[in-house]
């Protein structure tokens, strides 16, 4: 049996806060008060040698010192204290630990995350860090993040995961996927992963039922061999969408200083996640407009993409795109399907690929337009771009895009009404992207993905 088990750490129905302070500025302090203010209802039991009450709730001078059975413990005091706390915690059967707390093989104390490391092994403890943010479990209500809930937004309950060895790159994506409308399971922030390391969380999202995309920042591969026997089964189930830092030397050397991670080989691993269907993210932005486009959960059937506007320029653009992509390709339309086309619209709009609708097109007009193609057989997929400046388009264009049943992304850049539009598309269920690069690069990574999924192909998956 693998004595490692992130059920510990994501799912515990008690937790010990160690290093909890009645100062709001501590990191303990902030760890307590999210839990409490996310709405965990499992038992918390803060301990701090110099306090008899935190924020209410009763606290304890040792882990020993808890009657209770405690699942997790979150350390969040000085590097040098915590081997003894880990040492407590595994005679006192605690089955997770989260070593918030920083200054070990990062700053080149080796000495010390081996021992930390040693002590998890010996109590088959499953430990998280060190020098990392933790978890966030949107259903669990599990938060061990020391980043105030009022700068960092709540993002709703989903079945997108995260995983991140940088845990400034995990709240910022964080922050960004709370405004993208679309919904979050799990947050795992490993740092120095100098026990659970990328394979084991790689693993365990790979079997969760919670999870139906994979998002990783990752630094480096501590365990390369496991990896890619992971790696050869994860996307055969579910899509992993994957930022690898440390490409080049310079990166190379700025993740060992960030969290001691041997970063190898970029050309090597790039390989791997080609092979195994990995969709490769080159940037932040990429996480974000793969995540989108994967969380919709609408396959595509094949390449073919009909184009549909009320702006003739961006609708140039999006064709030079799908172009340029050397994947997709416009798709032409059926005798059949210009006469329907004809029937519902006005004499004067072009029956054509791109289909541009006009700067006056109304709800009518789209929803014609959509339904029309999105029953054409030789049309796998939309993209539908709405300038929602003009007079004509408005919320009710916004609700026909979301009935939409076949693969969407809709473009459409502008501020707060826009914003506002686009807030309603995606809590729906439609991806929306603010040019035609950006839509064209997911729904190449949507194809691509699904043809991988179903070996229709053998090419590497760029």
């Amino acid at each position: 049996m693998d004595p490692i088990n992130l059920k510990w750490v994501l799912k515990p129905k008690s937790v010990a806060i160690i290093g909890a302070s009645r100062n709001p500025e501590k990191v303990g302090r902030v760890i307590l008060e999210n839990y409490i203010n996310t709405g965990y209802s499992g038992k918390l039991y803060p301990v701090n040698k110099e306090a008899d009450k935190i924020m209410g709730l009763k606290a304890y001078k040792s882990v020993r010192d808890i009657k209770g059975k405690v699942d997790l413990a979150v350390i969040a005091i000085p590097a040098q204290a915590v081997p003894e706390v880990l040492e407590e915690r595994g005679k006192k059967n605690i089955k997770g630990a989260i070593v918030i707390s920083g200054g070990f093989s990062e700053v080149g104390n080796i000495q010390l995350q081996q021992q930390i490391t040693e002590i998890a092994k010996k109590y088959n403890i499953s430990m998280l860090g060190p020098n990392c943010l933790g978890v966030e479990d949107t259903r669990s209500r599990v938060n061990t993040m020391f980043l105030p809930t009022y700068k960092l937004s709540e993002p709703k309950i989903g079945y997108v995961s995260f995983m991140s060895q940088s845990g400034a790159v995990g709240s910022t994506v964080l922050d960004v996927i709370s405004g993208e409308g679309f919904g979050l399971s799990k947050f795992i922030s490993y740092g120095n992963a100098a026990y659970i390391d990328e394979t084991h969380i790689l693993k365990y999202l790979m079997k969760d039922k919670e999870t139906k995309i994979i998002v990783a920042y990752i630094e480096g591969i501590k365990n390369p061999k496991g990896f890619i026997e992971i790696a050869k089964k994860v996307t055969k189930v579910k899509p992993v969408i994957i930022l690898k830092a440390g490409r080049t030397q310079a990166g190379v050397t700025a993740a060992h200083s960030h969290t001691a991670a041997l970063a190898g080989n970029y050309a090597v691993q790039e390989a791997i996640f080609k092979q195994y269907g990995f969709t490769i993210a080159q940037d932040l932005d990429d996480l974000i407009t793969y995540a989108k486009i994967f969380n919709a959960g609408v396959e595509p059937k094949g390449n073919r993409v009909a184009v549909i506007t009320n702006g003739g320029g961006t609708g140039v653009l999006t064709a030079d795109a799908i172009a340029e992509s050397h994947y997709l390709q416009l798709a032409q339309y059926s005798e059949e399907t210009k006469n329907a086309l004809k029937s519902v619209l006005p004499d004067y709009v072009n029956i054509a690929s791109p289909l541009d609708l006009g700067g006056d097109a109304d709800a009518k007009r789209f929803e014609g337009a959509v339904s029309v193609l999105g029953k054409d057989p030789a049309v796998d997929m939309l993209i539908v771009i709405t300038l929602f400046q003009t007079p004509g388009a408005d919320s009710t264009v916004s609700a026909e895009l979301i009935r939409q049943k076949k693969p969407i992304a809709v473009i459409s850049a502008g501020a707060a009404y826009t914003q506002m539009q686009k807030m309603m598309m995606e809590s729906g269920g439609v991806p929306v992207y603010e040019s035609p690069a950006a839509a064209v690069k997911a729904l190449t990574a949507l194809l691509k993905y699904a043809n991988y999924k179903n070996r229709k192909h053998t090419q590497a998956i760029a």
